[in-house]
């Protein structure tokens, strides 16, 4: 017995090094019931490939919508997202007499998916005709509205719960496995969606979106289970909300807190104006399927989770984030080249390339920026991380609406011969864009320049090891 207990021990160390999340389990939180908690980002994980990937496709391509209107549309949900850092507050000091905290915002962000995602289908076959196209912009309009609040809702507190859940020293990892569920349920919802939107018809859009508001109802409801125990004194009345106003002025007062925030947006800009554009672009251009179009999201998500785990690993071993957020700027670059010369090519392949190191170097930047914001903040304040989020999202909205007003109004310049012979092609609005996003890039990296610190210089110390569990999804 006593030559079995190292070798034991020995086992236990290897099961920790190398089994993904061995050790995200504990003795108050169970592997079986994290990752039933975990279902929540898959139904999220779900929404996001309905908003982002296939629908974008579909209302421009099958249903014939103008681009402008559909990156509309699309950028409405994430323009709800600045309001995550609020809704985690709110949540933290809820009051009821029931005891719950994060339940009751699991719930509302649970019902407003299922209602966004069950008129969507509808609204976007009035949208698409011209006599029912004024009822059916305010239904579709209302329809995103309702899919974005709700996911950002039931992912905020989703989140929230699980660090209540997991003990401090576990937390972490439990975190960490709920965002690879979140890339995980991305991932194998953009081939369910794809396949079963390969012969596409309006019918079968109904189903597929209604199946999918259904599926995340309950994914949703067996995630929150008895999973929060009611605490009754803890939601009590009488208890008040702190105010953030004090913590907020001393975050702003480093200027390198200002030049940090506009590299994120411009970041975030560069990163999301092709969002609306990359799957109508193999559909219109490279004359692509509904389902090979959206493998791209598949690709993209894939491309994300190895940029980000690349990038904490090198964290880790003491890299200098705004230097690993420059490298993610230029990974991304070289991956808009890629898209844009996939066209002249009529190279599929040099697309699915280009949309999986798209996520590469996305996640990179991301990561790089975000430990930055959290050594700006004192080494992981919440208000860094909601002021981070806020940027990233708010930048990110906008630029998928310009960048579909954007290809609307050079594509159809280019198509009236307004631009020359040699331009009047349906690719110059889609190439106009890629190119706007590598100067993005690059004026990314001029702003990220000063605060790069040479490998000999001390910088801010950032955790000892970074993970997925500091990603704020």
């Amino acid at each position: 017995m006593a030559q079995r207990q190292p070798l034991a021990s020995r086992w236990s160390r290897v099961a920790t090094a190398w089994l993904p999340f061995a050790d995200a389990a504990s003795k108050d939180l169970p592997l079986p019931r994290l990752l039933r908690l975990s279902l929540f980002q898959v139904s999220v994980g779900m929404t996001v490939v309905l908003l982002n990937g296939t629908l974008n496709r579909v209302m421009i391509v099958e249903l014939g919508l103008p681009t402008w209107l559909v990156a509309i549309m699309i950028a409405l949900p994430l323009l709800f997202a600045p309001a995550r850092a609020l809704i985690g507050h709110v949540s933290d000091h809820h009051r009821s007499a029931i005891g719950w905290r994060r339940v009751p915002y699991l719930w509302i962000g649970t019902m407003l998916q299922f209602g966004g995602l069950a008129i969507m289908p509808f609204a976007l076959l009035l949208l698409s005709r011209p006599d029912t196209s004024a009822a059916g912009a305010v239904a579709a309009a209302l329809a995103f509205l309702l899919a974005g609040a709700g996911l950002h809702t039931t992912q905020t507190a989703g989140l929230a719960l699980a660090t209540d859940l997991a003990p401090e020293e576990a937390r972490p990892r439990a975190v960490a496995l709920l965002y690879v569920m979140l890339l995980v349920g991305m991932m194998i919802s953009a081939f369910i969606i794809g396949g079963a939107l390969a012969d596409f018809t309006p019918t079968r859009l109904v189903q597929v979106i209604q199946g999918a508001a259904v599926a995340v109802a309950v994914l949703n409801f067996i995630a929150l289970w008895k999973q929060e125990a009611r605490n009754p004194q803890r939601t009590a009345s009488t208890r008040t909300r702190p105010s953030f106003t004090a913590t907020w002025r001393a975050f702003i007062a480093d200027k390198r807190t200002a030049r940090l925030l506009v590299a994120v947006g411009l970041g975030a800009a560069a990163f999301s104006m092709q969002d609306v554009l990359l799957e109508p672009y193999g559909g219109e251009v490279l004359g692509l399927s509904v389902g090979a179009t959206t493998a791209l999201t598949g690709l993209w998500a894939f491309g994300t989770l190895c940029g980000f785990a690349l990038a904490g690993g090198r964290l880790a071993r003491g890299a200098e984030p705004h230097r690993l957020a420059g490298v993610g700027g230029v990974a991304g670059i070289a991956a808009f080249l890629m898209v844009l010369f996939a066209a002249p090519l009529a190279s599929p392949l040099l697309l699915y390339v280009g949309a999986m190191v798209i996520g590469f170097g996305g996640g990179m930047f991301m990561v790089g920026t975000l430990i930055a914001a959290m050594a700006l903040a004192g080494g992981g304040s919440g208000l860094a991380l909601g002021a981070w989020g806020a940027v990233q999202a708010t930048a990110a909205g906008l630029a998928i609406a310009l960048g579909g007003i954007g290809r609307d109004l050079l594509g159809s310049l280019a198509l009236a011969n307004h631009l020359g012979p040699t331009l009047a092609h349906r690719a110059t609005g889609y190439g106009a864009i890629y190119l706007l996003e590598i100067v993005l890039l690059l004026l990314t990296l001029v702003v990220l320049g000063p605060l790069v610190r040479s490998r000999d210089a001390p910088h801010p110390p950032t955790p000892a090891r970074f993970g997925l569990s500091h990603f704020p999804t």
